[in-house]
C-alpha cells in the first residue's frame, strides 16, 4: 500500500476532491437503494452499496492506471478510439439493450451491459483536442480546420441523439465550447449553434405532435417538456417528489439514512440522488458538494495555465468542462430548475459504465497535472543548480 501511494502523482486536491464525492457516493447510494434491495433482493440492504463499492473500487484502479500514462500519447490512442466508437454506436441503435426505453447499451456476458455513448463522448473530447492542437496554424480557415472538427462531431452526436437527446445535447454544447478555447472562427461556431438550433427546434415540433401511439421515446420527452413548461401532477411526479426531499431537508437536513422520498422517488440512486443528497445532508451537504465539483473545475484551470502544450490545455479543459457540466445539469434537474434528462451524477451516482469513463477522464486529468509537476520541480531545481 505505501509503494502505491508513493507512486501515486498528480494535483493532490484533486485526489482529495475524488475520495470526498466516493465517499458520498457510498453512503447516498446505501441510503437510497433500500426499496430496490427489497423488491429484488428479498430486503439485503448490502447487496447494492457492496456491488457500489467495487464498481468504485475498479474505478480508483482505472484511475491510477490512466494517471500512469503519460499525457501525450492519449493523442494518438484515442484517435484509434474513435474508430471503434462509431461502429460500436450504430451497433448500439441496431441491437442495444432497451434501458428506459431506449437503446443505450450493448449486452455483455453475466448480465452486465456497455453504455457506448460513455465511450464516445470522452473519446470524442480527446479527438478534438488533438485536432485542435493540430490545426492552429490555420484554426481559422473554413476547409482545412473547421471542417475537419465540425465532421466527427455531428457523426457522434447524431448517433447519439436518436436515444439519448440529453447526452447527444450535451457534448454538442461542450464540443463548441472547446472549439471556442481552441480559437475557431465565431462565425463558424455560429453556423454550428444554428444548426443545433434547428435540430432542436424540429425535435420539439415532434415531441409536440407526438400521441400515445408514437415512438416511445419521443412521447417520454413530450411528457417532459409538457410538465416541466405547464406543471401538472400527474405529469411531473419525479419532480413533485425530488421538491419534497428538497424542502425538508432544511439547513442540516434530517442525518444519513433518514430519508423518506426514497420510497416514493424514482430512481433515487441514479438520477435524483442529488435529492436524497439534500434531504439526508441538508442545504449544507448540498453546498458541499456543488463546491466540490467547482474545486475540481478550478484545479483544471490551474493545471490549463501551467501546462506549456496546447494539447494537454485542451485536453483538461475539455474532459474537466463535460464532467462539470454534467453535474449541473443533474442538479439543476433535481432542484427543477431544467426538465428531467436522465444524466447521472458524476462519481456520485449508481453505476458502472459512468463511473468507470469517469474515473479514466480524471485519471487524465491526473496524468496532466503530473507533468506539471516534473516541469516546476524541473524548474526548481534548475534555478537552485544556478545559484
Amino acid at each position: 500500500m505505501t509503494a502505491i501511494i508513493n507512486k501515486i502523482r498528480g494535483d493532490k486536491v484533486i485526489w482529495i476532491v475524488v475520495i470526498l464525492l466516493s465517499v458520498f457516493s457510498l453512503l447516498a447510494v446505501y441510503s437510497s437503494t433500500g426499496t430496490l434491495a427489497y423488491k429484488y433482493r428479498a430486503g439485503n440492504t448490502e447487496y447494492y452499496v457492496i456491488k457500489h463499492f467495487m464498481i468504485l473500487l475498479f474505478g480508483f484502479v482505472l484511475m491510477y492506471l490512466a494517471h500512469l500514462i503519460k499525457y501525450t500519447y492519449y493523442s494518438r490512442i484515442f484517435q484509434i478510439a474513435l474508430y471503434i466508437a462509431v461502429p460500436l454506436l450504430i451497433l448500439t441503435l441496431l441491437i442495444g439493450l432497451n434501458l428506459n426505453e431506449a437503446k443505450r447499451a450493448l449486452p455483455l456476458p453475466f448480465n452486465l451491459s456497455f453504455q457506448t455513448s460513455d465511450l464516445a463522448k470522452l473519446t470524442l473530447i480527446m479527438y478534438l483536442a488533438r485536432l485542435l492542437t493540430k490545426k492552429q496554424d490555420h484554426i481559422k480557415d473554413f476547409k482545412s480546420a473547421f471542417v475537419p472538427i465540425m465532421i466527427p462531431v455531428l457523426i457522434v452526436c447524431g448517433l447519439i441523439l436518436p436515444n439519448n437527446f440529453s447526452t447527444a445535447a450535451m457534448l454538442f454544447a461542450t464540443s463548441l465550447v472547446l472549439m471556442f478555447i481552441g480559437r475557431i472562427n465565431m462565425k463558424y461556431i455560429l453556423y454550428m449553434i444554428a444548426i443545433g438550433v434547428f435540430v432542436l427546434g424540429i425535435f420539439v415540433i415532434i415531441a409536440y405532435n407526438a400521441d400515445e401511439n408514437s415512438d416511445s421515446r419521443i412521447w417520454t420527452w413530450k411528457n417532459r417538456i409538457e410538465s416541466f413548461v405547464n406543471p401538472a401532477e400527474e405529469d411531473s411526479y419525479q419532480v413533485e417528489q425530488s421538491k419534497i426531499a428538497i424542502a425538508s431537508g432544511g439547513i442540516i437536513g434530517k442525518l444519513p439514512g433518514n430519508s423518506t422520498q426514497r420510497n416514493f422517488l424514482p430512481h433515487p440512486y441514479s438520477d435524483f440522488i442529488f435529492a436524497i443528497i439534500v434531504e439526508e445532508y441538508g442545504l449544507l451537504g448540498a453546498t458541499f458538494v456543488v463546491l466540490l465539483y467547482l474545486i475540481l473545475f478550478f484545479r483544471a484551470v490551474k493545471i490549463i495555465t501551467k501546462i506549456p502544450r496546447t494539447f494537454g490545455a485542451f485536453l483538461v479543459f475539455g474532459v474537466a468542462f463535460s464532467l462539470v457540466f454534467q453535474a449541473m445539469i443533474n442538479m439543476g434537474v433535481a432542484v427543477n430548475l431544467l426538465p428531467v434528462t436522465g444524466q447521472p451524477l458524476p462519481f456520485i451516482s449508481m453505476g458502472g459504465t459512468s463511473i468507470w469513463f469517469t474515473s479514466i477522464s480524471i485519471g487524465i486529468i491526473l496524468s496532466v497535472s503530473k507533468e506539471v509537476d516534473k516541469r516546476e520541480e524541473q524548474i526548481q531545481q534548475e534555478a537552485y543548480v544556478g545559484t
